[in-house]
């Protein structure tokens, strides 16, 4: 099973690598219940995040979650990174394909799967709802001072 390797950390940042993308297949994130899926792998903790959950999947074609799911207080970004499939949200069901970008607020019961012939691959971004106060750059503040590209 694949492991998050750490590449450096400082007072303001911490960085990871999964690896190549086309090694998610390796890992396999265990469910509280016991439910196990494969090629899915939460950054989150590693990179001690405190705003935002982040985590890669990867689905064989033919692939899907079985389930549905909700959240009790995040909204979820689902980022189609490569490969086609559908999603289910609130019983809608909808193409999706890469550059597609599926955003589910807290209490949408959603799932979704892969109706390609290549694996899908996608980034998952949650954070909680109502959270975000300011949008497209409007938290950003230049630095006075040039990078140092050593």
């Amino acid at each position: 099973m694949a492991k998050i390797k750490m590449i450096s950390a400082g007072e303001h940042y911490t960085a990871a690598t999964i690896g190549k993308l086309d090694g998610l297949g390796e890992y396999l994130y265990s469910l509280p219940s016991g439910m196990e899926i494969p090629g899915k792998v939460f950054i989150g903790e590693a990179l001690q995040c405190t705003g935002t959950e982040v985590s890669f999947q990867l689905m064989p074609p033919g692939g899907g979650i079985d389930f549905l799911h909700t959240h009790r207080q995040n909204e979820e970004l689902y980022i189609v990174l490569k490969g086609n499939g559908e999603y289910q949200v609130d019983g809608e069901i909808f193409p999706v394909g890469e550059g597609g970008i599926v955003r589910v607020s807290a209490p949408g019961k959603r799932s979704w799967r892969n109706t390609g012939k290549e694996p899908v691959i996608m980034l998952v971004i949650q954070s909680k709802s109502g959270s975000l106060s300011q949008l497209e750059g409007a938290d950003g503040v230049l630095v006075e001072e040039p990078p140092r590209w050593e």
